[in-house]
């Protein structure tokens, strides 16, 4: 960060209301082929089978080219030179791909992806993201090392020519390619990196409308340039973009105000609050949800039904979405945010169906019956008083003292510890088991319910609080199976396995993410995607 920015984050806060009389005035940033813009945290890795969350997204979607790419919410051919309809029944996919070339010369092949894709199964890569490949042919057995990486169903039927098999049809195939964990890798340079392939932009190669230059893992800024190689470089207005690691609000909107950034994202509650009236304001509904996960293997007594359901009855959410986290977020009381699925039959949104009306008693605020069902788990158990520590992260503060307040209020002899950790710890401690309760936060890796419903399926691994139900696990396994093909029946399945998880509260959920943002005038066509991801091989400066 330069002197300059230095000195903007030194400012007090009693200047923040004077400086935001800026806000919305006509200067723009200099350079109309640089776009600035702020992140909320630093990039954890770019290996694209090791990544697991929205900053790592973003960057490999700037700087790496898979079969799609969305332009907003429409879903475009990337390396596919069309979009393709399955043959089999729904389960083989036949792509023809364009010609085009890695940032070191090299032509991308169907190679690329068959290499990237079976990295990505293999259990020695140990992605957490494995499952996503649920469903292709083998993946499963080979996940568990029943069966060779080699028995995927991908191959390369010439250069330039790509199959994919399915066990069975996948009903949101297509918008699942846009995934970075489906993008193809160049193997000689993954292994001439080994473990350090995704920590150091000198030791990868970009195939995408950017490349990622002079970065190391940790670094509080970072730099994206205009990739020659890329297929579509003649489209591409834009010949650097800038990311700057803003972690406190108040900084993030003088560097907006003084014109040193185009773009001020996911603004903190209490400062959105203050600039919700400037004309360059704007909120993105994300398709997200935050939820509390109950660490059911450490803590037997959170396997208690009437327990899960007392705490979450114990705080009041619209008290947190509208003081506590203020535009950043609204009500939700699924874990499937609103605004990301079509009811096959009535065409109205997913959450709005009727049989998901009365799910919303297990999310109201009701202290009386809190203590009530607290009393009844704690009798069940055998319990008195608990401990627990609430994890979090360090930029959440206001909202784990609000938990943590709600819950010593209403649920009798409960006492709660806060950890509040960097994000890329509570990450690592989430994985490992090291929480009793911990605030998670899910986006959607596609637009469809499954992308959070199946999170908490027996045995998967981003189920880090082991929530467990039969019934729940079948409902998920018939959608996805014997009625991938019938969208009235899936959409059944999805709506009956919501209404178990919400009504056992396997899982706690607390808000739907609306992302808070200040965006200059003269910045065009910097479009968000059904997965809260920006294209920016579209975007320009007028």
């Amino acid at each position: 960060m330069n002197k300059k920015k230095i000195f903007l984050a030194l400012l007090p806060v009693f200047l923040l209301t004077t400086l935001l009389v800026g806000c919305g005035n006509n200067n723009e940033t200099s350079d109309k082929k640089t776009l600035e813009l702020t992140s909320s945290t630093q990039i954890n890795t770019m290996d694209s089978s090791l990544n697991t969350d929205m900053y790592g997204a973003q960057n490999l979607t700037n700087t790496m080219s898979g079969l799609y790419r969305y332009d907003g919410d429409k879903l475009e051919p990337d390396l596919a030179k069309s979009v393709v309809k399955p043959t089999n029944g729904g389960k083989t996919y036949t792509f023809e791909l364009r010609k085009s070339k890695w940032s070191n010369g090299k032509y991308v092949t169907a190679d690329d992806f068959v290499y990237a894709w079976r990295r990505i199964v293999d259990p020695q890569t140990a992605s957490q993201y494995a499952y996503i490949y649920s469903g292709v042919k083998n993946a499963d057995d080979i996940m568990i090392g029943k069966k060779p990486v080699d028995s995927l169903g991908i191959k390369a039927l010439g250069k330039y020519k790509l199959q994919v098999d399915l066990d069975q049809p996948i009903p949101y195939f297509n918008a699942l390619m846009t995934s970075s964990q489906f993008y193809p890798l160049y193997k000689p340079t993954v292994v001439a990196a080994g473990k350090q392939y995704g920590l150091d932009s000198s030791k990868m190669v970009f195939n995408g409308p950017f490349k990622l230059v002079n970065w190391k893992v940790g670094n509080m800024t970072w730099t994206e340039v205009k990739n020659d190689k890329y297929w579509n470089k003649n489209n591409v207005k834009l010949d650097t973009v800038t990311y700057d690691v803003i972690k406190d609000s108040n900084t993030g909107i003088n560097l907006y105000d003084t014109h040193m950034v185009d773009r001020f994202e996911k603004i903190g509650g209490d400062t959105a609050r203050q600039v919700a009236t400037s004309k360059d304001f704007s909120i993105d509904k994300q398709p997200s949800t935050a939820y509390i996960e109950l660490n059911q293997a450490k803590d037997p007594v959170l396997r208690n039904q009437k327990i899960r359901q007392a705490i979450s009855l114990s705080f009041d959410r619209k008290e947190l979405t509208e003081n506590v986290l203020g535009k950043t977020a609204i009500l939700d009381s699924t874990v499937v945010p609103s605004g990301i699925s079509k009811d096959p039959t009535t065409g109205k949104d997913f959450t709005e169906n009727p049989e998901l009306n009365s799910l919303k008693q297990y999310s109201e605020y009701n202290p009386k019956k809190a203590a009530k069902l607290w009393k009844e788990g704690l009798k069940e158990t055998g319990e008195k008083n608990l401990t627990f520590t609430l994890l979090g992260d360090n930029i959440s503060v206001k909202q784990s003292e609000f938990l943590q307040s709600q819950m010593e209020k209403n649920l009798p002899g409960i006492n709660v510890k806060i950890e509040n950790v960097p994000f890329k710890n509570r990450l690592q401690r989430s994985t490992s088991g090291d929480f009793d309760m911990v605030v998670s936060l899910w986006n959607g890796d596609y637009p469809d319910p499954i992308t959070f419903l199946n999170l908490f399926t027996t045995g998967n691994p981003q189920n880090n609080g082991k929530y467990s139900n039969k019934e729940y696990d079948k409902l998920i396994n018939d959608s996805e199976t014997i009625h991938a093909n019938d969208p009235v029946a899936r959409n059944n399945d999805l709506i009956k396995a919501t209404k178990i998880i919400t009504e056992e509260q396997g899982v706690i959920p607390m808000f739907q993410s609306v992302q808070a943002n200040l965006t200059r005038p003269n910045l065009k066509n910097y479009k968000i995607s059904p997965v809260s991801l920006y294209n920016l091989d579209t975007t320009y400066k007028k």
